[in-house]
């Protein structure tokens, strides 16, 4: 039984605290991959989403263009986002990220380790491909740091430099906006068919 997992970053947010809002240019790049995927030769067969506003906005775009409905999912939040700890700088928000990426056993005040983000994604995942019809295609909207965490999680480094050099040192850096990730899941494996794609960006360049 197999089940494609298209892994998509939301669009360019905006730079400032709180559940932030695509700027323009993310609006645009949301709006490429949503004809990338109405165009694509295999129909989609389910949307999720964070609850965030800048990954919302995102699948609703795909949502329009594929005409399919979307489905929200707590699991997809990101690992923590800046805001959600009163008072907290945006110095002390990256050094707190960074510390959790380094470690990822460590808890951070709010939000989740890289571990746990990794294991929610991980537990959505496992999910759908055992409910869900074979061949399922579905596309999850979610965060770049969510999504490395689970491949960091899931993989090997020797796995995963395949496809970045010394990828577990930079991952951080690794996951563009609106980027796809494609995996497949076939019997409690996964496979990686393509990582952080942005082909379907070129004509926004």
């Amino acid at each position: 039984m197999s089940t494609t997992f298209h892994l998509v970053r939301h669009g360019l947010k905006e730079r400032r605290i709180g559940d932030v809002s695509l700027t323009a240019e993310g609006a645009l790049q949301a709006e490429a991959t949503a004809l990338h995927f109405a165009r694509a030769t295999s129909p989609v067969t389910k949307i999720l989403t964070s609850p965030l506003q800048r990954a919302r906005e995102t699948a609703s775009m795909i949502a329009r263009h594929t005409r399919f409905h979307i489905t929200e999912d707590p699991r997809l939040r990101e690992r923590a986002n800046w805001g959600d700890c009163p008072n907290q700088s945006f110095e002390e928000f990256i050094a707190m990220w960074d510390r959790c990426t380094s470690d990822p056993d460590y808890i951070p005040p709010v939000g989740d380790s890289a571990k746990q983000a990794g294991e929610r994604l991980a537990s959505l995942l496992t999910e759908l491909a055992n409910e869900e019809p074979e061949n399922s295609n579905i596309i999850v909207v979610a965060h770049g740091g969510l999504i490395t965490d689970f491949l960091v999680q899931t993989f090997t480094e020797r796995e995963l430099n395949v496809w970045h050099s010394n990828f577990i040192a930079m991952q951080n850096q690794l996951i563009p906006e609106c980027s796809i990730t494609t995996l497949i899941h076939d019997q409690e494996t996964y496979t990686i068919e393509a990582f952080a794609s942005t082909e379907h960006l070129y004509k926004l360049k």
